[in-house]
């Protein structure tokens, strides 16, 4: 079939504006899911937690096997598993079913989301794939900074189950025209690594359960302890599989570049700040300050909006700046942000927020793109797409866990409602521990930008001098 680039871009663009919608979205919207269904914060964190979760994994075992199968192909199966996944969210009536269509939604979107950046890499070349990646990482830009407003909007106007089913609809729209997209594949493509895709991904919804229900089932139970204890066992066996096999989902050497390893620590960081805050800041808007959805989500634009403007400033700065030292900045930002906001009381308007949310926002928004080029240079071009596959892993992990562990708190400090009494509270430890967090990762990545380099790989190869 003959390549029309411009459909290409079209149908995967669309597709990644909706694809985060549903994370940043859904975040909205718990406070309606949870008095609708009646469900208590543990099963409702799982809607946000369990997509989440399940797109960080399938992300890198989606890519290769989008390599080896075929990219249109996965591309349809993920989409089709996302439209299907979204229109059950629609009409769910039972919690537990809304969980579980939400984290195989996270696979249908983690699928998606790696075969359509290799459809675009396969159609475009030269110049104009830099330009096609770069309006790429704006869709998906989009769908995260202005997934709350919209989903405030569709909240206000229809109810949460629309939250799940415009993007749905979106989708299904390009599944329309998949067929007259060209199919591809790499005639060098490795097999995928399922013992590792397995381990890893079983691993991380373990420890995700262990935080999600420590709170209700209690931090001794056999259940949180056995989820704990195996989830060690798998990571750890995990690390065994990744070392020893010949083609493996993550080359972990990579972690032994200091540089890398730092920047690393740093994009995780990040985000461990900014996805829990766009999942939990919205009840807290609607709970405590008695904001609407709609308020509350346009409020937010305040920490997403700068993730839009401030790339391309960052790169101007880069002209009198080191990039490393305006990552490690951006860490400093982020964690000014959170005390800043951990300072500002229930009796705080809109205009109150601003201050930290911006700053937030403007600490992350210096770094997105420019901390990715910053953590590939550090490895040299020849294992670019490896480290950029570990990288993200780290980055999709790091707010995975988060999300988890900051929901737990919350949890605690609240009796499962996100509510008052203890939900201003809770929301000052959650700031709080963001705040320490930010300062251990200022004072790691230093040390570990200012160590010397080394080389990495699995075989050791002399140093050019």
């Amino acid at each position: 079939m003959r390549n029309n680039p411009i459909l290409v871009l079209a149908a995967v663009l669309l597709s990644s504006v909706s694809l985060p919608i549903t994370l940043t979205g859904a975040s909205v919207a718990l406070v309606e899911i949870a008095s609708d269904l009646q469900a208590d914060l543990a099963p409702v964190q799982w809607v946000v937690t369990g997509y989440n979760a399940t797109f960080a994994s399938f992300m890198l075992a989606s890519g290769s096997l989008a390599d080896l199968i075929g990219r249109r192909r996965v591309y349809t199966s993920g989409l089709i598993i996302f439209v299907v996944s979204g229109l059950l969210s629609t009409v769910a009536t039972d919690i537990v079913l809304l969980d579980v269509v939400r984290a195989l939604a996270g696979v249908g979107g983690a699928a998606a989301a790696a075969s359509g950046s290799a459809l675009l890499a396969a159609s475009f070349q030269g110049p104009a794939r830099a330009r096609v990646f770069g309006l790429f990482g704006t869709a998906l830009g989009i769908g995260l900074a202005f997934g709350p407003t919209i989903a405030g909007v569709l909240v206000n106007a229809f109810g949460w189950r629309a939250v799940f089913g415009v993007p749905s609809v979106a989708c299904l729209l390009v599944l329309g025209v998949v067929r007259l997209l060209p199919e591809s594949r790499d005639p060098r493509s490795r097999r995928v690594d399922w013992a590792g895709t397995v381990s890893f991904t079983a691993g991380l919804l373990l420890l995700i359960f262990g935080f999600v229900e420590g709170p209700a089932l209690g931090w001794t139970s056999p259940a949180v302890l056995g989820a704990f204890v195996a989830s060690v066992v798998l990571f750890a066996a995990f690390v065994v599989i990744e070392y020893r096999t010949r083609e493996p989902l993550l080359d972990l050497s990579l972690l032994t570049t200091p540089r890398f390893l730092g920047i690393s620590i740093a994009a995780a960081t990040i985000v461990s700040v900014l996805i829990p805050l766009l999942i939990y800041l919205p009840s807290y808007f609607t709970r405590v300050l008695g904001m609407g959805p709609d308020q509350a989500g346009a409020v937010l634009i305040m920490l997403t909006a700068p993730t839009l403007v401030l790339p391309s400033l960052a790169g101007l700065i880069t002209r009198w700046v080191p990039p490393a030292v305006i990552v490690v900045l951006a860490v400093v930002l982020v964690g000014l942000g959170s005390a800043w906001l951990a300072l500002s009381g229930p009796a705080s308007t809109a205009l109150g927020l601003a201050g930290p949310l911006l700053t937030i926002g403007f600490g992350v928004g210096v770094s997105t793109g420019l901390i990715d080029g910053v953590a590939l240079s550090s490895v040299g071009p020849e294992r670019a797409g490896t480290a950029s596959g570990l990288f993200n892993t780290v980055r999709l992990g790091g707010e995975t866990v988060a999300i988890a562990v900051f929901g737990a708190v919350l949890a605690a400090m609240t009796a499962g409602r996100l509510a008052e009494p203890g939900f201003a509270g809770g929301l000052r430890v959650v700031l709080w521990s963001m705040t320490g967090l930010a300062l251990v990762t200022v004072l790691v990545v230093t040390v570990l930008l200012r160590a010397p380099a080394r080389t990495t790989g699995r075989t050791p190869e002399p140093v050019s001098r």
